[in-house]
């Protein structure tokens, strides 16, 4: 018990820092639920919007993608929620427009097993659901281990991100980008400027596209990764 007037210790403060090393080098420090839910009601309309992308630049285990897919998955219940099929299409979906770049390992993988612990909690799935394995593959595509400052992984390779579609009966559109490529393109886009003429097909031109994709080929493609 605290001694006559002595400063209670705060409850959050432990919860906010792994370490006070890992602050000192990495500046860590996770924004507590409630400045989150504060945060995203200023952009209420687009973080509760099934197709909105969100990117978090130092995403940490999560603070802020995990109440994003909250969100999103309200919406899905209120519009889908009676159809057990696009239910579960949707639900993916919303996963799919959400990304992160996180600096240390332990973050990124621990923040990848809290998202897929969301979206496994509200379609009452496990590992042997192909919806399961899809989304584990989704996460390893979206939530990337790397430097947003350098933009580029952990290993030194020019960050790369996945954009998915939706395209109608069970098939999802996956086309790549360079994240270098889409941040210096949105500089050259702005009004006034030199490049102001061009348009989006010619600056924001894909890595490389897929062909069209159903839930098990995701899933399939979770296997190869994880062999």
């Amino acid at each position: 018990m605290a001694g006559c007037g002595a400063k209670p210790k705060s409850p959050m403060k432990d919860e906010l820092i792994k370490s006070k090393k890992r602050v000192a080098d990495h500046g860590e420090v996770f924004t507590p639920p409630w400045m989150v839910d504060a945060m995203l009601d200023l952009v209420k309309a687009e973080s509760e919007r099934i197709d909105s992308r969100f990117l978090e630049p130092a995403c940490g285990s999560g603070n802020f993608l995990v109440r994003v897919l909250q969100r999103k998955l309200a919406s899905v219940e209120l519009k889908f929620g009676k159809s057990a099929f696009e239910k579960r299409i949707y639900a993916l979906f919303a996963l799919m427009c959400i990304y992160g770049i996180e600096l240390l390992e332990d973050n990124i993988a621990e923040c990848r097993a809290n998202m897929l612990e969301i979206l496994a909690d509200y379609l009452n799935i496990d590992e042997t659901d192909e919806v399961y394995r899809a989304a584990f593959f989704v996460l390893s595509q979206n939530l990337v281990h790397g430097d947003a400052l350098t933009m580029k992984t952990h290993e030194g390779q020019p960050m790369t991100f996945a954009e998915w579609g939706y395209l109608g009966k069970g098939k999802f559109q996956r086309r790549d980008f360079r994240l270098d490529v889409l941040t210096g393109a949105s500089a050259f886009s702005a009004e006034g400027s030199l490049f102001a003429h061009l348009g989006k097909h010619e600056i924001f031109t894909p890595t490389k596209t897929y062909p069209p994709m159903t839930i098990a080929d995701l899933a399939a493609a979770y296997g190869e990764r994880a062999a």
